[in-house]
């Protein structure tokens, strides 16, 4: 269970008592996830209170707390332009970011619906259209992030696995040493704003094809829209495993994202690049995270090969493939 700081019912109702939500019904843990401790609170309801389940999340350490109030004010951003994101809530100072056992924590709306394991197209087409929509919506948010994990850091991150990279793989050295010899000349001139980059199937609620939540906002950055395009057409097109590639998911998700937004011609073409560093990407932070996580750690580690097959994929498709035309 991904719950590293455990709060106790006394400590979460001293909690939940900066609030106008009530008290505690219930409090769960919940798996999902692997960056922070989250719980599934129930309350009774109270004055002003926005609804009676919540999402308490405690940030552990990989998440930089100075980033915290950017992270907040964001996703309280999209939540008011009518995208499907949990707001964060305010207790009655008007404050969002709170502390909690040591740890920064934030009560965020509840939002229903369950993750797709293995997409279908109307799956795709939805998410498509919605990141689209999320492009759309941030246009006047103006505070900026920088991108911590983008292409200046790919290089020291394949130094910081130290050569061990072949313990993973065999295959898996040329692998990147191929990818990054591909994303050496990154497009510099896309159109910009502010990205989820990290819009797997996990960080996304439906029921049925409709979406209901986009969350996990926490490596969310100021970048080129079209690598968020590039990040998402990598975690929704291809089998878990990275063997198998799914036009079909593929152009679904493009037609989703044309309804509300169209890429220029520039982004469609610098597509196979875009998602070579997709690619390129988690294969590495993957790698890094299993040569260095203890095997008994809380945290699972994830097959950084998934990724690297999806780089490969990459380095040898057109645009139209990207497209799954």
């Amino acid at each position: 269970m991904a719950v590293y700081t455990p709060v106790s019912a006394a400590e979460l109702a001293g909690f939940l008592a900066r609030y106008d939500v009530g008290t505690a019904r219930s409090a769960k843990g919940i798996a999902e996830g692997v960056e922070n401790s989250n719980f599934l609170i129930e309350t009774t309801g109270g004055a002003g209170a926005e609804g009676t389940r919540f999402i308490l999340t405690l940030y552990e350490k990989r998440v930089d707390a100075g980033d915290l109030p950017w992270f907040l004010a964001l996703m309280a951003h999209l939540a008011g332009k009518g995208l499907p994101v949990p707001r964060p809530i305010v207790d009655r100072a008007g404050v969002a970011l709170q502390t909690l056992n040591g740890r920064p924590a934030c009560l965020i709306e509840f939002v229903p619906g369950v993750s797709a394991t293995e997409p279908e197209p109307a799956h795709c087409h939805a998410i498509g259209r919605a990141l689209a929509r999320l492009h759309n919506a941030v246009a006047d948010f103006a505070a900026v992030r920088a991108n911590s994990l983008g292409p200046a850091s790919w290089p020291p991150l394949a130094a910081r696995c130290g050569g061990r990279l072949g313990e993973i793989d065999p295959a898996l050295p040329a692998i990147v040493a191929s990818g990054l010899a591909a994303v050496a000349d990154w497009p510099r001139d896309l159109p910009q704003g502010t990205i989820h980059a990290d819009l797997f199937p996990d960080n996304v609620l439906l029921l049925g094809s409709d979406v209901t939540g986009l969350i996990d906002f926490y490596f969310a950055c100021t970048d080129a829209l079209a690598y968020d395009f590039a990040v998402t057409h990598a975690s929704w097109c291809f089998s878990v495993d990275g063997r198998d590639y799914h036009p079909t998911r593929a152009a679904a998700l493009a037609a989703g994202y044309a309804e509300a937004r169209a890429l220029t011609a520039a982004e469609t073409a610098a597509l196979p690049r875009l998602g070579a560093g997709a690619g390129l990407r988690f294969t590495l932070t993957r790698g890094f995270d299993w040569l260095n996580t203890p095997p008994d750690a809380l945290v699972v580690r994830k097959d950084a090969m998934a990724f690297a097959r999806r780089l490969a994929w990459y380095l040898a498709a057109t645009p139209a493939m990207v497209l799954g035309e």
